[in-house]
């Protein structure tokens, strides 16, 4: 079972041992606090004010 961790650069969950599939970097963190799903972050005015531009689980914070 592969853990998750999250970019620490667009703060997307993702699979450990992969880079992001946002945007490609290799930096993640293990330690965060919060997440938010978008299910329509093109619509969302929240997604718009994170900077999130794809649909999927973010992290509020990474610490």
């Amino acid at each position: 079972m592969s853990k998750r961790v999250v970019c620490r650069n667009c703060k997307i969950f993702f699979e450990e041992g992969g880079s992001c599939p946002v945007c490609k970097r290799n930096s993640f963190a293990t330690s965060w606090q919060g997440r938010i799903q978008f299910i329509n972050a093109e619509k969302s005015v929240i997604a718009q004010k994170m900077g999130v531009e794809k649909d999927g689980e973010y992290a509020i914070k990474i610490r």
